[in-house]
């Protein structure tokens, strides 16, 4: 016979160890799974992300880049999607019953309670259609965003885009989530954590029909959203548009700059493309078409990315180095002897203006030789190595050969080639001066980028230093972050800039200068032309100037690809932009209408 006491225990265990099971599950369901506690929330509230908007991009002179326009993403929450019309609801939004299906299942396999997104980037004409029938279809609704839009549709290579983030987007930084868009490219991308301001929530109530009943315990649990920061470009919005114009039907690039600042007045690279395909729901085929079906590549940005010969425009270089060592003087004369090198019909310099003023390729193939070949050594091969590792430690000075602290991503940092170079191409001291003497005239190892070009002209025009280049020059309304900018100084003497400089005004203003195309009418231009070997067709046009010669305010670079002589295309379009930046409009109808009409995208030959 049992034992009432024991029976009494045995029964209170049994009991206790129910509790415990219940306990547990309880715990398991409210604590461990969510889903219980998620289906009910979810059927009486509706958690409804805030984006913030994004900031702003203005010009110098306050005018809007890019801005931002009301858009809705369709959400939609599975579980309570229930027996809608479906050939209604595929009308409503313009979709098949194939692609209903495809979402729907998509938003189920993330949640069948918590809301995704089912059609992304309406704009906000498409949503009010929409929203005054979602009353009919129960787990839907809108929830506000922002599309992009460039008003002007310029400068597309400066400004960049947004996109959805991508899986490494995700893992490098948590503020994000899937569905959340970040910039790519541009100053989209350089100053994305700026730009996104901060993400914020509001809870609201639902009843069964999906209608808002109104804020959650009156929005104790709502997080307003904080609009990201306004940006104030360097960029000159009328100058831009302008030279986006004189290159149309042109490849190439141009680049100006306010030297005594380092800010970037215009950057352009032709082809390019309205940035206005790049938003919204047609931004991934249109993406794809200029990928795919465009042989000209305009997403390319050439003005940061292009890597060139700079002809003779690096004869400047070789100038004030060359003064600068004492291998030269002002009055220092070299005869154009054809034999060293090959050079058009031109008298001999006398002097170093002369020989810049008629880009005398034989001058300076000499001028190169007597800073390889100092005598250090009697060998002749170490005494070469010896007098380019010197003189590449000279023209890395003027930004030439790295990376310019640009605030803009994927800037290339070109060529200025070294002791190692050389030495991994032809052996260990098996090669001299007579092995690299087209470096002396911008050819052969130097490769530069536009960008640097145009920082190359604004250098001289400082008679000696340059600011780093940058694009922003002020955060709008945030007085704690102050943008801060490096001077960079090339370590030669500013009296040596001056013959050169005089020299380039020569180029524009004297006969038998390569630049007269570029002169400007009351205004002293300072240039200096560049034809660039091209291997593969018509060689490139390249000239860099600024002006006014006394207080500059604008350094430039063009770059035309394929048009031949640098005093034909490229002198002209400078001389435009120029003054069209310093007086505002241009004097040149002539000029300016024969620019404006020359397609040079399949040129055969130069037209001097």
């Amino acid at each position: 016979m049992i034992d009432p006491e024991s029976r009494k225990f045995s029964i209170l265990i049994l009991f206790a160890t129910i509790g415990l099971i219940f306990l547990a599950r309880l715990f398991y369901i409210q604590v461990v799974d969510d889903s219980y506690v998620s289906s009910a929330d979810n059927q009486a509230l509706r958690y409804v992300t805030r984006y913030p908007s994004r900031g702003i991009i203005y010009d110098r002179h306050g005018d809007i880049l890019v801005q931002n326009q009301a858009a809705f993403d369709l959400m939609v929450v599975p579980r309570q999607v229930d027996d809608i019309d479906t050939a209604a609801f595929c009308e409503l939004l313009d979709i098949d019953r194939a692609t209903f299906n495809k979402r729907l299942e998509e938003a189920r396999s993330y949640s069948s309670y918590r809301a995704s997104i089912f059609q992304k980037q309406l704009t906000a004409d498409e949503y009010a259609r929409v929203a005054e029938n979602l009353y009919r279809f129960p787990g839907f609704y809108g929830q506000k965003r922002s599309l992009r839009i460039y008003p002007d549709s310029v400068a597309a290579h400066v400004l960049g885009y947004i996109g959805e983030v991508s899986a490494r987007d995700l893992e490098r930084d948590t503020l994000y989530r899937s569905g959340d868009f970040i910039g790519i490219g541009g100053l989209e991308s350089q100053y994305e954590e700026i730009l996104r301001g901060e993400r914020g929530r509001e809870v609201l109530m639902v009843d069964v029909h999906n209608t808002v009943q109104g804020k959650y315990r009156e929005g104790e649990l709502d997080l307003p959203a904080k609009a990201g920061i306004n940006l104030i470009s360097s960029l000159d919005l009328d100058l831009q548009h302008y030279g986006e114009r004189l290159m149309q039907n042109k490849k190439g690039s141009v680049v100006a700059i306010e030297p005594k600042t380092g800010e970037v007045l215009c950057l352009i690279s032709s082809p390019t493309y309205d940035p206005n395909q790049l938003v919204g729901v047609k931004r991934a085929k249109n993406y794809q078409a200029l990928v795919a079906n465009d042989s000209l590549d305009p997403l390319f940005n050439r003005a940061l990315m292009a890597k060139y010969p700079p002809g003779s425009i690096f004869k400047l270089v070789q100038s004030l180095i060359g003064l600068s060592d004492g291998v030269i003087g002002i009055n220092t004369g070299i005869a154009c002897n054809k034999a060293l090198v090959g050079c058009h019909n031109h008298p001999s310099a006398r002097t170093i203006q002369e020989a810049i003023q008629m880009s005398c390729n034989p001058y300076f193939h000499q001028v190169f030789k007597r800073l390889i070949n100092k005598g250090y050594t009697s060998n002749y091969f170490d005494d070469s190595a010896l007098g380019l590792a010197e003189w590449n430690e000279k023209v890395t000075k003027f930004g030439l050969g790295q990376r310019l602290n640009l605030d803009l991503p994927s800037l290339k940092s070109g060529s200025v080639p070294s002791v190692a170079l050389y030495d991994r191409i032809y052996g260990e001291r098996r090669w001299a001066f007579s092995t690299i003497y087209s470096v002396s005239i911008g050819q052969g190892e130097v490769e530069v980028v536009p960008m640097q070009m145009a920082n190359l002209a604004a250098t001289i025009a400082n008679r000696g230093y340059y600011i780093d280049p940058h694009l922003i020059k002020q955060l709008d309304g945030d007085n704690d972050s102050v943008l801060t900018f490096e001077t960079h100084h090339t370590g030669i003497d500013p009296a040596h800039y001056e013959p050169v400089i005089e020299a380039m005004q020569w180029v524009v203003d004297k006969p038998g200068g390569t630049a007269r195309r570029a002169k400007i009418e009351g205004i002293e231009v300072c240039g200096k032309t560049g034809t660039a070997e091209n291997p593969h067709g018509e060689d490139h046009s390249v000239f860099i100037a600024f002006a006014p010669k006394e207080n500059p305010q604008i350094a430039i670079a063009v770059y035309v690809e394929n048009a031949g002589f640098g005093g034909t295309w490229a002198a002209p379009i400078a001389s435009l932009l120029m003054e069209r930046y310093i007086k505002g409009a241009v004097s040149d109808s002539l000029k300016e209408a024969r620019i404006l009409k020359a397609n040079l995208l399949n040129v055969e030959k130069d037209e001097d």
